[in-house]
Formats: C-alpha cells, structure tokens, sequence
C-alpha cells in the first residue's frame, strides 16, 4: 500500500527538487515558478505560484493532498490555504542541519525514509570531501544575496562559505532570522575588506563588472584581484540539495582558483 499524500504542490522549488530525488515526482502535481531543478518538472508540471504569491484558485484546482511552502514570507499564503481547507507543511530551514532534516521530513512524508536518509548520506560525503580539501588560507568573503539594499547572506549560505575554506565576513549577521537585520553598508562592506565578493540576487541575473565598478570599491581586495562573481541564485539561495550539490561545490572551486 502506497502511503503519504498522493497529491502535492510545492510553492518552494527545493522541495520539487527534493521529491523528485526521492522518487515521488509523479506525485507532484503543481510547482514554483521558480523551480529550475529538475529541469524536466518545468516541462512536467503546471506553475502556479511566484514566491509570495499564488494563485489559489489554480491550486485548489489540482485537488491537493498537501501543499508544501517556505519560510515565513509564505506564511499568509499558507494560511488562506489552510482556511480553504488545505493541509500545509511550512519549512524555515536556516542552516545546513535545516536542509538536511528537510530531506528526511519530506521523505517521511511521502514514506520514502531510505531514500531520504541516502541522500542525506550523499550530501554529507559531499560536505566532508569539499572541508578535506579546503585551502588552508582562508580568504575573506562578502556574499550579496540583494543589492538595494544591500543584503549579505543568510546563514545556510554562510556555513557553506566557511566549509569551502572561506570566511564570511558578515557570519554574525548572517544568522539573523529576517533579511532587514541582514542590510549592510557600504562603509561596512569596505571597512570588512573582502577578498572575494561573492553575488546572487534573488530570481535576478547580477553583473559582476557592476559591482567592481561601484564607487569607492575599486580599492577592495576582491576588486583588485578580479575575485568578483557571481552563483545563479537557483544553485545557493533555495536551501535543498542543490546548494550543497552546486553552491557548495562552486565556492570550493572559486576559493581553490579552480
């Protein structure tokens, strides 16, 4: 007997990502407009939610058994779900520990405990290879996940700089709960004297040539050197495997000159 929901729409893209990994992709049945991996549920499946808003009337129209969404700028979406009846799980995984115990609760979920735990298993191989062969100077790094205001990262984000061999400059910023506490300034980003500036604007392509060309930035170390890039947001900023499979993976490079 097949147990767990039958019908899910996710309104976060890891969690599609996450479910398909775990063999239950014919269960969902509606995704994010911002799911990116697989890139076959874009094909697969019907779109019905940005990231703050959805349409309900389309989701309420493919019947769900549940509906997955994250952190709490979903939280009132969630709600008129729940208020129609719908049941919602909401994740607001913050750290690494988060997205991995994500994986294990989808995979209770959908009654799928041994593919969760091998994949997990999987990403921790990942995280221990990647530490093993972190260059023993450390650079220092600014991550922008916002640029107006400035936002540095949030804190999976600045776990996986330190365990590719970098150190975030804003880590004690990085563990506030909500982006308003996260605001930089400029001063303080040029007072932190970054060795690389490390970018991904949320749902928005950056230009690293931009930033290197900001006012009063052409004396920071990581312009200097031309350590200025750029991580697709889809690969570090939803907090499933794909950040540590593709985010991770791309800081360890950067950091290693690779």
């Amino acid at each position: 007997m097949t147990l767990g929901p039958q019908r899910i729409v996710c309104l976060s893209a890891e969690t599609v990502d996450t479910l398909y990994r775990l063999g239950a992709a014919d269960r969902v049945v509606g995704i994010s407009g911002f799911t990116v991996y697989p890139p076959e549920a874009r094909r697969q499946k019907p779109r019905v939610s940005a990231y703050t808003s959805a349409q309900i009337d389309r989701v309420l129209a493919l019947q769900p058994d549940l509906v997955l969404g994250f952190s709490d700028l979903q939280a009132d979406l969630l709600a008129a779900l729940m208020r129609a009846g719908v049941a919602v799980h909401g994740f607001n995984q913050r750290t690494v520990a988060g997205i991995l115990d994500s994986v294990h609760t989808l995979g209770a979920l959908v009654a799928a405990p041994e593919a969760a735990q091998a994949l997990v298993e999987e990403l921790e191989g990942l995280m221990a290879t990647v530490r093993a062969q972190a260059p023993s100077q450390r650079p220092r790094v600014y991550f922008e996940e916002w640029m107006d205001p400035m936002i540095c990262g949030i804190e999976w984000v600045s776990e996986l700089i330190e365990l590719a061999g970098g150190t975030d400059v804003f880590a004690e910023r990085a563990r506030a709960p909500a982006a308003s506490a996260r605001v930089v300034s400029e001063a303080e980003v040029l007072a932190a004297a970054p060795e690389w500036i490390v970018a991904s604007w949320c749902g928005r392509r950056c230009r690293p040539e931009h930033i290197m060309q900001r006012p009063g930035w052409s004396h920071l170390p990581a312009v200097q050197s031309g350590q200025v890039c750029e991580i697709k947001s889809a690969d570090i900023l939803q907090p499933g495997p794909m950040a540590i499979e593709r985010g991770l993976m791309q800081l360890a490079a950067r950091f290693a000159g690779v």
